[in-house]
């Protein structure tokens, strides 16, 4: 499984009136560091956005564990959950300097024509990205045998 580690520092206009990160701000950081992961695995949206095919998002969780505060710098831990030729699943874990959790998340996506928003098989239209995808998502954990 592959995951990319993106730094960021907290600006001062992430932060709310309590001096955190507002909530919203952990969704642009989610989506950062997607699309580093993408760039690691060596492919880009815009690539794709060209060739007529988006990748919206279906679904998206988040769950907050502890704030960053403005000046922090955060890192952004995110690999690919799941994936089955139509359907990414992403996860997420923003992690303050000292390692602390402070927000893990999962966003689901579906690759879909730009024209119709009708969905698309990865394998048929980018089959470099599909075997990419195959090779990076995270396994699921073998199961010891009873014998």
């Amino acid at each position: 499984m592959l995951t990319a580690n993106k730094e960021i520092e907290v600006r001062y206009a992430e932060t709310d009136q309590m001096g955190v990160v507002y909530h919203a701000n952990y969704l642009v950081w989610m989506e950062i560091g997607r699309t580093s992961l993408i760039e690691t695995m060596g492919f880009k949206y815009s690539d794709m956005e060209d060739e007529g095919i988006l990748a919206p998002v279906m679904d998206i969780n988040i769950s907050y564990k502890s704030p960053a505060k403005y000046g922090d710098k955060v890192t952004i831990h995110t690999w690919m959950e799941h994936y089955d030729g139509l359907r990414t699943y992403y996860g997420y874990e923003i992690l303050l300097n000292d390692g602390t959790l402070a927000a893990s998340g999962l966003s689901k996506h579906v690759c879909v024509k730009k024209d119709n928003f009708r969905p698309v098989s990865v394998k048929k239209y980018f089959p470099a990205w599909h075997e990419a995808c195959e090779q990076y998502k995270k396994q699921p954990e073998m199961q010891e045998s009873k014998g």
